[in-house]
């Protein structure tokens, strides 16, 4: 029902009706109608904001199942990264051990697989930093299981060469020498027979009257024939492959030619006392290839841990003492 207002009239002393203008009715709609999308813009807002829609709920739902997997994922990776450390690590103190191979350099096994742009797709997701951080352990895995399956095909080739492993490797003394009677100077720091001052030995001198046999310790061809005035004299070098070197130095004579391939136990000169040397003796090196800084290095190492082949535990450690208590040099 429609209700009219009515004001008080002075002059007429009557209640007359108050006639509304159109402007004015158009002023009280305009309000009406501005009052009501502001309410309705509330409403609104206050929905989005407070309350989901069936489709915010089931995207929700996803999204919290899609991290409960990919938590999972992770936990499991863990898991594998925990199998293939104990891998890496049987790999380089057990397998690679028994067949004197050098362990993988950690800068092999830390190599990278890429750059951040590699997981530039993944970064404008919702859960971005959830997706980049478990693909990125994803292809760490993979690498590590990569460089691990190299390694053990490395293995299994020495595996598959054993016996020619076994013939080549330096494995008895240089030199006839069954009552360990001969061992003048081990390797380490030692007194220089000449210059009297400590000095790095690279090998071991055997002392022996001129003219004794001196063997090759293990199968190889010959690398090097050298007839100096100085330093090592006379000496030979053999290769034995599978990164293995030996060098006989201050030989009297010299009894094979370079390139010949000679087995253990072949004479291949005799002791003596060429270049810088103040007694008859053989000096003599085992010098092992290994991966240093990404580079193959040759490095000389203790002979004193290759005699096994013809020493008795007893005799071996008898021979560790001798080598280690030698105070002076012969060259």
């Amino acid at each position: 029902m429609r209700k009219d207002k009515y004001f008080y009239n002075t002059q007429t002393l009557r209640y007359e009706r108050i006639q509304k203008s159109w402007h004015n009715q158009l002023l009280r709609i305009f309000g009406f109608l501005c009052a009501a999308l502001v309410f309705a813009f509330v409403i609104v807002v206050f929905s989005f904001k407070y309350i989901e829609s069936p489709t915010e709920k089931r995207q929700k739902r996803e999204l919290e199942e899609i991290a409960l997997v990919v938590e999972r994922i992770q936990k499991q990776n863990d898991r594998n990264e925990l199998i293939l450390s104990e891998l890496q690590d049987r790999d380089d103190n057990i397998y690679r051990v028994i067949f004197e191979a050098e362990p993988l350099p950690s800068s092999v096994r830390r190599v990278g697989v890429g750059g951040n742009d590699k997981y530039k797709d993944l970064a404008n997701l919702s859960n971005a930093d959830l997706m980049v951080g478990t693909q990125k352990q994803l292809d760490e895995i993979q690498r590590k299981i990569y460089v691990q399956s190299k390694s053990y095909d490395n293995i299994v080739e020495l595996l598959e060469n054993r016996e020619e492993y076994n013939a080549s490797r330096p494995a008895i003394q240089p030199i006839s020498n069954k009552e360990l009677g001969r061992v003048a100077s081990g390797f380490g720091m030692r007194i220089h027979p000449i210059y009297k001052t400590k000095k790095m030995h690279w090998g071991m001198d055997f002392t022996a009257p001129t003219g004794t046999d001196v063997y090759a310790t293990g199968k190889g061809k010959i690398e090097r024939i050298q007839k100096l005035q100085k330093g090592y004299g006379y000496n030979v070098k053999i290769d034995h492959g599978f990164g293995m070197k030996t060098l006989y130095a201050h030989l009297s004579e010299i009894n094979v030619k370079k390139g010949q391939v000679v087995n253990r136990g072949d004479i291949i000169g005799l002791v003596g006392s060429t270049g810088t040397s103040t007694a008859p003796h053989l000096h003599y090196e085992v010098i092992k290839t290994e991966m240093t800084k990404g580079k193959l290095v040759e490095k000389r190492v203790n002979p004193v841990y290759y005699y096994y082949n013809d020493l008795s535990p007893k005799e071996y450690e008898r021979m560790i003492e001798l080598s280690a208590t030698a105070s002076q040099s012969f060259d």
